[in-house]
């Protein structure tokens, strides 16, 4: 189904200089596609048939150790496309990671044979797709980096940090925080109860409030 809504552009900014043929290809090959929270975008071995471009929503990337442990790798939001699907394109490749919607999600497919033919055509979309693939590549080796070198501790206050909400409180299980920080929940929880102990946090069931958001930022700046 040709893809007649140009509002999609608003999503995507650095394709706006896209050549007039190229832009011809894309209405015409890719479909507007919509996936409900909580539905599989992807699994691991699954064959990747088209480039994802989400416009709404938020798509959660992760990957699962042969011990059972889950790590967050990245999320996709509104205006991004994802690396592992990239790599497989460009690799011929299965997925070795799931992605799922977190929020209702709607994005533009684009089949396989046309994303091939528009790298191979098209300096803006080239140029595009490999600024894109770049900048999520950043992104990974910094979170190896975080996971390698970096206190669990300061990597724990600063994610409750970034994921609180409202008066300094999210809801999230222990589980949950374990598997954005690709750590064990015991581990997690042993730390939040020490957090607690200190009075930079409330834990409750499912819920941590920050209790001490000053003290939780001075934890996780520390370089010692």
């Amino acid at each position: 189904m040709p893809l007649h809504d140009p509002t999609w552009r608003d999503a995507f900014p650095a394709l706006a200089t896209l050549e007039p043929a190229a832009a011809r290809q894309l209405a015409e090959a890719a479909d507007r596609v919509g996936l409900p929270a909580g539905a599989a975008v992807f699994r691991p071995g699954d064959d990747c048939r088209a480039y994802l471009m989400v416009l709404e929503g938020t798509v959660k990337v992760a990957t699962t150790a042969e011990n059972g442990r889950e790590i967050v790798l990245y999320r996709v939001g509104a205006g991004e496309t994802c690396v592992l699907t990239t790599s497989c394109l460009m690799a011929c490749a299965d997925y070795e990671a799931e992605g799922v919607a977190e929020t209702p999600v709607a994005a533009l497919a684009l089949p396989r044979a046309a994303f091939r033919a528009m790298l191979t055509d098209s300096p803006v979309f080239r140029d595009f797709v490999f600024s894109s693939f770049g900048a999520r590549l950043t992104g990974l080796l910094a979170l190896i980096q975080e996971v390698a070198f970096q206190r669990i501790d300061r990597r724990l206050a600063r994610l409750l940090l970034d994921r609180a909400t409202g008066p300094g409180d999210l809801a999230a299980t222990h589980h949950d925080l374990a598997t954005e920080l690709g750590s064990a929940r015991e581990v997690v929880s042993r730390h939040l109860k020490e957090f607690e102990r200190r009075g930079l946090v409330r834990l409750g069931r499912g819920r941590v409030a920050l209790a001490d958001p000053g003290g939780l930022a001075r934890l996780a700046d520390r370089t010692d």
